[in-house]
C-alpha cells in the first residue's frame, strides 16, 4: 500500500472533521496538528492513527522512537479529549533503558507540546508488562511471586545440567545409542571423551535451545513428544528434546523457580480467564509495540489479547482478518532482526503481520532517514538488494518462478530513502566527512590497526570532544584485542577510549570465580574440571586444546604416573595451572581464596574491585558458616539469581554515544545507536556470514548438530509448514537462518554511521580470535568486494597513503 493511499482520502478527512467539531478544549486540536505537522510522512501516519491494526516498517534511522511518542501522545489527547473513561494506552519495547527513553518522550509531548497531564499511559518492557499482569491475580496465574526466584537458564545453568543428567539416569538406552554415534570402536578412553561431550556440551546445548524455542511458543513436553513422532532420524532428536524439557520443568516447579517465559504463561493464564480478560482489556484503549522484529508468538499472542477490541470489530465486521478488532500499533524493521538465531525471536511473524495489514490497507512505511549522508545511504541499499539477489542466485532450483516467500530471503525490500527538502530534523543528511564510505584491505590485522589509527588522530585532531565514534566488532575478543592495542594512542592524544565489553566480562566475575571454587573443591570431577579449563581458555591464561580428553581423566591429566604418555607441553601448562589452584585451596584461609583467584585468572582493575566487593559479600553470608561448602551455597546463589550485578542504568545509550569518545562495541549490542563515524574492521567471510559448522569433538554424532535441526524442525511447524523437515533438510535450513541473520547484523552494522563509514578487511588475520598471533589468509566477507566494485571511488589507495607517509 502505497503513503499517499494511507494519508490523503482517510487523514486529512479525518483532521478536517476533528477540526471543525466543537471540542471541549478549543486549542487542543490545533496543538495535535502542530505535532503532526513537525514529523516526516511516515511517522505522520503512526500519528494519524484512530483505532484498528496498524504494521509500520520503518527503516534504520527513521526516527521511529520519536515517531512513537508523538503518535502516543496523540492517541492519549484524543483519549482524553472523547472520553471521560480512564482506560489507559500501553506502550511495550524491548528493554529497560528503550522504556524509559520513549516513557520520557511521551511525558514530554504530554507537558510541552499538549499542555496535558503526564498520565494516561504505561510503559513496558514485555516481560515487564506480563509480570504485571500476572502480579495482580496471582490467584489465576499460579505465580505467588514472593516464594519464586526468577532465573535465566543458559547452557551452563546448574538446572539445565542437572536436567541432564537425569534424563540420562531415566534413558540409557536412548543416551547409548548417542554415545555410540558413528564409528565407535568401543575404546575407554574414546568413550570417555564422548561422554564428556555429550553430557556437558552437545545435551545441554540441545535442551537450552529447545526450552527457549518451545516455552515461548506455548508448546509442552507432551506435544513435542507428538511432533517427534513424525520424524524419523536415528536418534529421534525430538524425543530427547522433549524428555529434557520435561525434566527442566520438573526441577523448575520442585523448587519453586520461574524464567521469564514462565512470566508470559503467566499472564496468558489469567487472559484465559473471562473475568479477567475483560478486566485487563477494559483498562487499555490500544497496545503500541515498538521492535515488532523481536517479539515471539507467546509475546504476540499477549499483545493482540490484550489489543482485541470487540467494539471496533462489530462497527467494521467487513475487515477480512484475524487482526480486525485489533487496536494494536506495532512498530518494527525486519531487515534489523539479529536475534533470532540465539533467542526465540523470530521476524516471520512481524512479516506476516505486515502482509496481513497491507491487505486491509493497514500498513504504512518509514522509508524517509535523516541520520546518515547518503552516501552510506547508498551503501547500505546496495549491500541489501546484493545480498538479496545473491540469496536468490543460488537457491533458484527445479525452474520456480523466483518470487520467494517472506522467510526465503535475508532482507524485505525496503530502501532507505533520504528526507525530503524542509525536514523537520536538524543537519538530516549531513555533509560527509571526507567521501562518507571508505573502504581498506590492510596487509594484516596489525596494519588494520595503524590504518584505523591514523584515521582516527585525523578525525579527533582539531576538537576531540565535538564528534562520537565507535568501533563495532563481530565478537567481544576482538574487541578486547583492539582495546588493548589502541590503550596507548588513546592516551597519548587525550581521547576517551571506552570499552563497552569490559563491563560485561566484570559481569562474569561471579560465575568463573565459581567454577575454579567447584573445581579446588571436587578436582576429580570430570565437570568441574572441564569447566575450570574452559574459565582458563576463555581468560587465555592456557592454550585452546581438546578439553574433553583432558577431563575424561581427570587424575592422569593432573597428576600423570610414570609409566603415562608424555604430555603436550599445552597439556602441562593447563596442569600446572590447575596443581597451583589446588595447593592454594590447601594453604590459603576460605576468605583470601576468591582474592586468589581473580589474581591467577589476570584480571584488570575494574575486575578485580568486582572480585573484592563479591569477597566481601560472599564472606559476610558465611560468617556463621565459614566452609567451602557455604561459599559454593553463597556463589551459586549470587550466579544463579542474578541479584549481584546492577541493573543497567537508564543512561546506557548516552554512556556508548558520548563526544570525544571512542567507543568499542559489538555489532549486537550497538544496535538502536549511532555514532559521528564508525569503524568496522575485520569484515572477513569466516565471520559474516560465517560457517556453520559442527565442532569437531561433536562430529561423532554426524555433519550436524543436535540444538540447530531441532530448533529447525520446531520453527517449521509453527509455520505451519505441511511436513517436519528431516535432519539433512534443517540442517540446511538451520544454515540459511544464521547466513541471513548476519547479513542483517552487517546491515545494521553499516546503518549506525552518519557522516563516515570505514570498513575493512585484512588479507591476514586469525581463524580463531581465541589465537589473535595465529595469522592467515583470510577471504573478505563477500559484501566488501562487491561494495567496492560499486564505490570505486570510495576504496583507498593504501600504496599511495604508504609514499604520502
Amino acid at each position: 500500500m502505497s503513503d499517499s493511499k494511507f494519508t490523503a482520502p482517510v487523514v486529512q478527512e479525518l483532521l478536517d472533521s476533528e477540526l471543525s467539531e466543537r471540542s471541549p478544549i478549543p486549542s487542543l486540536q490545533e496543538k495535535i496538528l502542530a505535532i503532526r505537522n513537525s514529523l516526516r510522512p511516515g511517522q505522520q501516519q503512526m500519528a494519524d492513527w484512530q483505532s484498528g491494526p496498524l504494521a509500520i516498517s520503518a527503516v534504520p534511522g527513521a526516527g521511529k522512537s520519536t515517531g512513537m511518542a508523538a503518535a502516543a501522545a496523540i492517541a492519549i489527547a484524543r483519549q482524553y479529549e472523547r472520553s471521560s473513561s480512564r482506560r489507559q494506552l500501553v506502550v511495550v519495547t524491548f528493554t529497560r533503558s528503550a522504556a524509559a527513553n520513549i516513557k520520557a518522550k511521551i511525558r514530554k509531548f504530554l507537558r510541552d507540546d499538549l499542555s496535558l497531564p503526564q498520565t494516561g499511559f504505561f510503559v513496558y518492557t514485555l516481560h515487564g508488562l506480563a509480570l504485571n499482569i500476572a502480579n495482580r491475580h496471582s490467584d489465576l496465574s499460579g505465580l505467588q511471586l514472593e516464594n519464586v526466584i526468577l532465573i535465566t537458564p543458559t547452557q551452563s545453568h546448574r538446572f539445565i545440567r542437572t536436567a541432564v543428567e537425569q534424563w540420562i539416569v531415566n534413558n540409557p538406552d536412548v543416551y547409548l545409542r548417542l554415545l555410540e554415534g558413528h564409528q565407535f570402536d568401543g575404546e575407554e578412553t574414546e568413550r570417555l571423551r564422548r561422554q564428556s561431550v555429550l553430557r556437558t556440551e552437545v545435551l545441554p546445548e540441545l535442551a537450552n535451545t529447545v526450552i527457549h524455542e518451545a516455552k515461548s511458543s506455548g508448546i509442552s513436553p507432551e506435544l513435542l513428544r507428538e511432533w517427534s513422532k513424525q520424524t524419523t532420524d536415528e536418534y529421534a532428536i525430538l524425543s530427547v528434546a522433549a524428555g529434557l524439557y520435561e525434566q527442566y520443568q520438573n526441577l523448575m516447579r520442585s523448587r519453586d523457580f520461574i524464567d521469564y517465559d514462565d512470566m508470559i504463561l503467566a499472564a496468558l493464564r489469567v487472559l484465559e480467564n473471562d473475568s479477567a480478560r475483560h478486566i485487563e482489556q477494559n483498562q487499555i484503549f490500544a497496545v503500541f509495540e515498538d521492535e515488532a522484529q523481536d517479539s515471539s508468538p507467546l509475546q504476540t499472542q499477549l499483545l493482540e489479547i490484550l489489543a482485541s477490541n470487540r467494539e471496533y470489530q462489530r462497527d467494521n465486521s467487513s475487515l477480512p482478518t484475524q487482526h480486525s478488532a485489533l487496536n494494536l500499533v506495532r512498530v518494527g524493521d525486519p531487515n534489523q532482526a539479529i536475534n533470532s538465531t540465539f533467542t526465540p525471536a523470530d521476524p516471520i511473524y512481524f512479516r506476516q503481520f505486515c502482509e496481513e495489514c497491507d491487505r486491509i490497507e493497514r500498513l504504512a512505511t518509514m522509508d524517509r532517514a535523516g541520520r546518515s549522508t547518503r552516501i552510506i545511504i547508498e551503501a547500505a541499499n546496495f549491500a541489501l538488494k546484493w545480498i538479496n539477489n545473491q540469496w536468490l542466485a543460488t537457491t533458484k532450483t527445479n525452474n520456480k518462478q523466483q518470487i520467494p516467500d517472506n522467510r526465503q530471503v535475508p532482507f524485505r525490500l525496503q530502501t532507505i530513502r533520504p528526507v525530503e527538502v524542509g525536514d523537520p530534523q536538524a543537519n538530516a543528511n549531513p555533509a560527509p566527512v571526507g567521501k562518507g564510505l571508505e573502504l581498506y584491505t590492510p596487509r594484516d590485522i596489525h596494519h588494520t590497526v595503524e590504518l584505523l589509527s591514523q584515521r582516527v588522530i585525523e578525525l579527533f585532531g582539531e576538537d576531540p570532544t565535538k564528534n562520537s565514534a565507535a568501533i563495532l566488532v563481530r565478537e567481544n575478543r576482538q574487541g578486547r584485542w583492539l582495546a588493548e592495542a589502541l590503550t596507548p594512542l588513546c592516551k597519548e592524544h587525550k581521547i576517551t577510549l571506552y570499552d563497552v565489553g569490559e563491563r560485561d566480562r566484570r559481569s562474569h566475575v561471579p560465575q568463573e570465580i565459581l567454577v575454579l571454587l567447584q573445581f579446588c573443591d571436587r578436582p576429580h570431577s570430570p565437570d568441574y574440571l572441564k569447566a575450570a579449563l574452559e574459565a582458563l581458555v576463555q581468560r587465555q591464561l592456557i592454550p585452546t586444546q581438546d578439553l574433553n580428553a583432558l577431563a575424561s581423566l581427570p587424575e592422569e591429566f593432573l597428576y600423570p604416573g610414570p609409566l603415562a604418555a608424555p604430555q603436550p607441553e599445552t597439556v602441562q601448562k593447563a596442569a600446572r595451572l590447575c596443581r597451583n589452584l589446588l595447593r592454594a585451596r590447601l594453604e590459603l584461609p576460605l576468605y583470601q581464596l576468591i582474592s586468589f583467584l581473580a589474581l591467577t585468572l589476570n584480571y584488570d582493575q575494574a575486575e578485580l574491585a568486582t572480585a573484592d566487593k563479591l569477597a566481601e559479600r560472599v564472606n559476610q553470608q558465611i560468617a556463621g558458616n565459614s566452609s567451602m561448602g557455604g561459599m559454593l551455597s553463597a556463589l551459586s546463589e549470587i550466579v544463579s539469581s542474578e541479584r549481584f550485578e546492577p541493573v543497567e542504568t537508564e543512561d546506557s545509550e548516552e554512556r556508548y554515544t558520548r563526544r570525544g569518545q571512542l567507543t568499542i562495541i559489538t555489532m549486537h549490542k550497538a544496535k538502536g545507536l549511532d555514532w559521528d563515524y564508525v569503524f568496522l574492521p575485520f569484515l572477513h567471510e569466516n565471520l559474516i556470514p560465517g560457517r556453520f559448522w559442527v565442532p569437531p569433538q561433536s562430529q561423532f554424532l554426524g555433519d550436524f548438530t543436535l540444538s540447530e535441526v531441532a530448533r529447525a524442525q520446531i520453527r517449521a511447524t509453527l509455520h505451519e509448514e505441511s511436513v517436519i523437515p528431516d535432519v539433512s533438510q534443517a540442517w540446511e535450513v538451520a544454515k540459511n537462518l544464521k547466513t541471513s541473520e548476519e547479513y542483517r547484523l552487517l546491515y545494521v552494522a553499516m546503518t549506525r554511521a552518519k557522516l563516515l563509514l570505514w570498513m575493512s578487511a585484512a588479507q591476514k588475520a586469525p581463524f580463531t580470535w581465541s589465537k589473535p598471533d595465529n595469522l592467515q589468509e583470510q577471504a573478505p566477507c563477500p559484501v566488501l568486494p562487491a561494495l567496492k566494485r560499486q564505490f570505486p571511488e570510495c576504496v583507498v589507495n593504501l600504496a599511495a597513503m604508504s609514499k604520502q607517509v
